[in-house]
């Protein structure tokens, strides 16, 4: 059990009200001495004990003067006495007194007469020791002179965390004078700041003692409202030489220098990374549609909340632009991007859709000019030449839109475009960093979007050749049900040169041609017209299937290409067929009552070799029989084995109640991937029931 104080147990607080003691006068040891009229010692404090080294039963009664004083300053003494004594005036200063153990000590003494009850009067002496009350003063000095003088900011708080003093230097940061912090709460005083934050770190050191060292907090002071500051601050808990708890010291250095350099430094490695993640991820196919989605998602969020990428429609036509003149810019919409749902989004255009906008518009502006347009602060007027119409501008509006910039498309010095970027709940406006990210990512993305263009105006006008060059719909023949397919390769690559034809012959005969030139792009497509040609021309001469590949053979090898094919020939008076291949992949036969099945025919070598003599194979194909002739595009790919394709293939085509239509359909469906780097041509033939069995 510990010992009582005056409070209750010991180390106990003193209840509400009880002043506290303090621990500087145990500090300097203050010892009281007290002297009757003739200098006699009446009353010895036990510091006086610690002070002189003699105890009270030493000194009592005895006359202070001999005590204490060497012999050659007892005159001096007893007169400074006497002065006191009688004219009430006080005396204080620094004496030399002889300690116990015979050593002199420099003490510093405050003496002043007391008079009592009785009218008698006495004399007292306050005395510490000179060396320790000057390092406390020296202290006390260069602890105000610090303060007053240094340039980190430093308050002191009380337990209620209400402003005790502030120094200079906080008083310019905060940019409230030192009068009207005292008696107030930082909440009360720098409304601007995160207040909840550094009042709980205040709370938190006053009641854990544990310093908090080097926190961060920014915001804006009425010394720079306009403006935010950086300040690293430190928060240390008070504590007299007893331990009470006095308040907090919170110490302030600003370092917005430091943490806006700090700041340039982490935007510019995010600009690197977010143009090192855009050359990535912009342009990855050839589709302008997906070019500008790229574009508008890298876009989102880092520099934009809302992004969106519109192209001149004369420029997706292919049209000459638009005069200078012109007083109005029709936009396709590509693509829109948004961090977060909001009534941005309607405000913009929706893909796919055409907007014809006047003059006044800022998008007009910028593909009239090519240049950029920035505005860091948008108002109500703005907001009517950035939307298209004003129901826009007023979902703009609701949507707190403030910042705006819209960034020229350009490549090979043709404006395509813009790019349209906005700010709502990113408080920051777009400044000249922003401008020159967003010209970074607007420039790849204009390459890619007219590379992606050009392109497709090239992929169309093979198509457009290939198509041109393929039978538009079978010929109705006696004896035979047919069904055709071409198409083209997805994005990733240029049209083929796959091919199908259905040539009727004399007798009622018909030739059954699927093929494919290796290469792509126009090239192929012009190589597969002349085969095509030169194979239905062949094909009227009613000779056989190996004599019509040999010819077409010698054609291949002329124009330094090659290619493959499956040319049949279907006669319904006897239900046969006679075939020959080319290094083609092997037709499917489809019998009525049996499975699917892959025909087991010489496949010979692909047309172009030239010498190599090509193999004839004759089946029957009767009414109800099935036979499926189709290019490679159909059944390869990269990953899977062939034969698992093939198979596949037998598999789908394992429903001879369908139609062709249906059959034609469902194995594009099902073996087709859009984005396959290869076309094809399907060719299925069903035999009727006119012919006659061999």
């Amino acid at each position: 059990m510990g010992t009582a104080g005056p409070f209750g147990p010991a180390g106990d607080q003193p209840p509400p009200g009880v002043p506290q003691r303090s621990g500087l006068l145990d500090l300097l040891s203050v010892a009281a001495v007290l002297l009757d009229g003739e200098g006699r010692i009446v009353l010895w404090s036990p510091q006086a004990e610690k002070l002189f080294g003699y105890t009270a039963q030493e000194a009592l009664g005895r006359f202070a003067g001999r005590l204490l004083v060497h012999e050659q300053d007892l005159d001096l003494v007893i007169r400074l006495f006497t002065e006191v004594m009688a004219t009430g005036e006080s005396w204080a200063g620094a004496f030399p007194v002889r300690h116990k153990d015979g050593s002199s000590r420099l003490v510093e003494f405050r003496n002043m007469r007391l008079l009592d009850d009785r009218g008698d009067f006495y004399a007292l002496g306050i005395a510490t020791d000179e060396e320790i009350l000057r390092q406390v003063e020296r202290d006390v000095a260069l602890s105000t002179r610090l303060v007053s003088q240094s340039p980190i900011g430093l308050a002191v708080l009380d337990t209620e965390l209400r402003y005790l003093a502030v120094n200079p230097a906080l008083e310019r940061m905060n940019g409230v004078p030192a009068e009207e912090h005292i008696g107030r709460s930082v909440r009360e005083v720098l409304p601007f700041l995160e207040t909840d934050a550094i009042e709980a770190a205040l709370q938190q050191v006053l009641a854990s003692g544990t310093p908090l060292v080097d926190e961060y907090t920014v915001g804006r002071t009425p010394a720079d409202p306009d403006n935010d500051h950086a300040w690293s601050v430190s928060y240390y808990r008070l504590e007299d030489p007893g331990g009470r708890v006095l308040g907090v010291a919170a110490l302030a250095v600003d370092i917005t220098d430091r943490h806006r350099a700090a700041t340039e430094a982490a935007r510019a490695r995010r600009r690197l990374a977010m143009i090192a993640d855009g050359t990535a991820r912009i342009g990855t196919t050839l589709e302008v549609e997906q070019t500008a989605r790229e574009l508008a998602e890298v876009a989102v969020p880092e520099l934009a909340d809302v992004a969106a990428v519109d192209i001149l429609d004369s420029v997706l036509e292919g049209r000459p632009p638009q005069t200078p003149g012109a007083r109005h810019a029709l936009f396709r919409a590509l693509a829109v991007k948004a961090a977060y749902p909001t009534e941005a989004v309607r405000a913009a255009d929706p893909p796919g859709h055409l907007t014809s906008y006047g003059a006044d518009r800022l998008a007009t502006r910028c593909v009239r000019t090519g240049r950029p347009i920035l505005i860091p602060h948008v108002e109500e007027r703005d907001l009517a030449r950035i939307a298209r119409d004003p129901e826009a501008a007023a979902l703009l509006a609701r949507a707190g839109i403030h910042t705006y910039l819209t960034m020229p498309l350009i490549a090979r010095g043709e404006v395509l475009g813009t790019l349209g970027l906005t700010r709502a709940r990113n408080p920051l406006p777009f400044d000249e960093d922003d401008l020159a990210l967003a010209a970074e990512l607007a420039e790849r993305a204009a390459v890619c979007i007219d590379n992606a263009r050009l392109y497709q105006g090239q992929r169309n006008a093979a198509i457009t050749l290939q198509r041109s060059l393929l039978p538009d719909r079978p010929p109705h023949r006696k004896g035979l049900e047919i069904a055709t397919r071409y198409q083209p390769a997805g994005t990733t690559s240029e049209v083929g040169g796959d091919w199908f034809d259905v040539v009727p012959l004399g007798a009622d005969k018909t030739a059954l041609v699927v093929g494919d030139v290796m290469g792509s792009g126009i090239d192929a497509a012009t190589t597969m017209g002349r085969l095509r040609t030169a194979t239905s021309t062949l094909a009227d001469l009613d000779i056989p299937p190996t004599e019509v590949l040999r010819h077409i053979d010698k054609i291949t090898a002329d124009l330094d290409q090659y290619a493959t094919c499956a040319y049949a020939v279907y006669d319904p008076h006897h239900a046969a067929c006679h075939i020959a291949v080319a290094g083609h992949l092997p037709p499917v036969l489809m019998r009525t009552g049996r499975s699917p099945e892959l025909l087991d025919l010489p496949i010979g070598v692909p047309l172009g070799v030239g010498g190599v003599p090509f193999e004839e194979a004759t089946f029957p194909l009767r009414p109800g029989d099935q036979l499926v002739l189709y290019t490679d595009g159909l059944v390869e790919t990269r990953h899977d084995p062939i034969d698992e394709r093939l198979a596949l293939l037998l598999r789908l085509l394992d429903r001879p109640d369908r139609t062709l239509e249906d059959t034609c359909d469902r194995l594009l469906d099902a073996l087709r991937d859009p984005d396959d780097p290869d076309d094809v041509a399907l060719l299925i033939a069903r035999a009727g029931g006119e012919g006659r069995g061999t």
